[in-house]
């Protein structure tokens, strides 16, 4: 064998031996859970098992309690967190199923109660924040949690409120405005990643007024989607939906998580379907 053959069969062997490059073996500090699956995404639980804890309203200030939901397993470390608000006149049972869907899937979840039925979206936007900083300073699980990953979710003036807590508070990693109503239909100064979700059927927050304007508004937002569900009404994102939980798991995932296996079901967006009338986004990208 000549010599410079010999010295690159050497290198060769060396690296392969020293392993992979630092950049290639670094590992994502926040991923949780293994490898994700259009089935594992499309389950009714994720692979965590959990736990659920009541807050009273007589224990919080800024909102009215609600349901902490969250993995009982701390192996991984500690997990993102996620405040969910019910819509006009609605309590938390109407966004309940979200609880242990997305903490099975590695997050703590709380879906509040807040202050009236009848707040309207900027003080819900407020209360969302307020059992945000609840959860991260005096809940019982505030140390499962990093409280530099956190977001917002909410139903109808609760879609709403989650535009106005992102649109205040910048450091938070996602926002989903689930058929979002809010009387201000332009949100440039959103720089949160947000998925908009809207209802092709819906007459109280119509897709024209609503969702579909707050979309096109988040000029600010370098990472943004909007789901219309197909055939679908306002009262859509009440009740389990498949569609609604698989691409807020993957938003959730994506930008809370910094998780990058959750991209194969962001990008490319999914086609028109039975399920989904349209689907826009910015593809986000590693």
């Amino acid at each position: 064998m000549h010599t410079r053959n010999l010295f690159v069969l050497l290198a060769i062997t060396a690296t392969a031996l020293a392993g992979p490059s630092p950049a290639l073996a670094a590992d994502n500090p926040y991923e949780r859970g293994p490898a994700p699956t259009v089935a594992s995404i499309e389950a009714a639980r994720g692979p965590f098992a959990i736990a659920q804890t009541t807050v009273s309203a007589s224990a919080v200030s800024g909102f009215r309690g609600g349901t902490i939901y969250y993995p009982t397993s701390t192996s991984e470390g500690t997990f993102g967190a996620v405040a969910i608000s019910p819509g006009f006149t609605g309590t938390q049972s109407s966004v309940a199923w979200y609880g242990p869907r997305l903490a099975s899937q590695g997050f703590v979840v709380f879906t509040i109660d807040t202050l009236s039925g009848l707040d309207f979206p900027d003080s819900r936007g407020t209360q969302l924040l307020a059992a945000l900083d609840y959860l991260v300073q005096s809940s019982s699980v505030r140390t499962r949690i990093d409280g530099t990953r956190l977001g917002v979710m909410g139903h109808s003036m609760g879609g709403g409120g989650s535009l106005r807590a992102a649109a205040n508070r910048p450091a938070l990693q996602a926002a989903i405005p689930l058929t979002g109503w809010h009387t201000t239909k332009s949100w440039p100064t959103v720089s949160v990643p947000t998925l908009v979700v809207g209802a092709e059927n819906d007459t109280t927050a119509a897709v024209a007024s609503h969702s579909e304007p707050f979309y096109q508004s988040l000029t600010a937002a370098p990472d943004k989607a909007y789901l219309e569900l197909n055939n679908a009404g306002h009262s859509a994102p009440t009740s389990a939906n498949t569609t609604i939980a698989k691409y807020s798991i993957s938003w959730l995932k994506r930008f809370i998580d910094n998780d990058t296996r959750y991209d194969q079901f962001l990008c490319p967006p999914p086609a028109p379907s039975s399920l989904i009338e349209e689907y826009r986004d910015t593809c986000p990208h590693s």
